[in-house]
């Protein structure tokens, strides 16, 4: 596996994936998705958010805390993802991509 110059590996491992997804399921009941970007819309610079959807895609109520928490685990699993993008995380499969990709493959 190819590593990052600080010698890390350059994908995280899928253990470790499992484990942050049980984590936030464990965090933020009923959820399935989490949708992670650095726009909090109550702030004008950026800021580490997060909106969590249930099954059904219905948002879950969170406090600025357990949003702001939840969207730093992500951002530090994924250091190297693009965070200029919105990215979606989702709990069953322990996978991240990018919003708009998501979106669009839903589309189609």
């Amino acid at each position: 596996m190819l590593a990052t110059p600080s010698g890390t590996p350059a994908c995280p491992d899928m253990a470790r994936l499992h484990r942050l997804a049980a984590q936030l399921a464990d965090m933020i009941p009923g959820a399935a998705t989490i949708r992670v970007s650095l726009t909090d819309p109550k702030q004008t610079w950026p800021h580490p958010h997060a909106i969590a959807k249930d099954a059904a895609g219905e948002t879950i109520e969170l406090s600025r805390t357990t949003a702001r928490v939840a969207a730093r685990w992500v951002l530090r699993v994924w250091p190297d993802a693009d965070w200029t993008r919105p990215h979606t995380f989702d709990l069953a499969a322990a996978t991240l991509t990018r919003s708009d990709l998501a979106a669009a493959s839903r589309r189609r």
